[in-house]
């Protein structure tokens, strides 16, 4: 879902072209973010008793904080039609690359864990 919505957002930056669908994907995808945001906090609570910002997890619920109010800010862009489409697209890139830099945090504290539970 990332990568196609990515894609469709830069190319309607580089041609003008595609802004519905364009549109369409990152709305699907902050609809998609959403869920796994819920999703996540139940395991948290489950795993850890809380439902966010339990201390294995800190800084990654905080920048998922900014991930979402990123994609929220862009919802509410689109929907109150704040700034131009380039506009409402740049604020979509900028939240894709939060979210890159969050997924990169949640790989690389599974990495770490992996390596700890590894045997010698």
């Amino acid at each position: 879902m990332f990568a196609i919505s990515l894609f469709l957002v830069v190319r309607y930056l580089n041609t003008g072209e595609g802004y519905l669908l364009a549109t369409l994907s990152v709305i699907a995808k902050t609809v998609l973010l959403y869920t796994i945001m819920v999703t996540g906090a139940i395991w948290e609570k489950v795993v850890f008793g809380r439902y966010l910002f339990a201390p294995s997890f800190f800084w990654e619920d905080v920048f998922s904080m900014l991930v979402l109010a990123l994609h929220t800010a862009y919802l509410g862009a689109v929907l109150f039609g704040i700034g131009t489409a380039n506009d409402q697209m740049v604020l979509a890139l900028a939240a894709y690359a939060t979210y890159v830099v969050n997924a990169a945090q949640f790989i690389w504290k599974l990495r770490m864990a992996r390596l700890e539970g590894a045997p010698s």
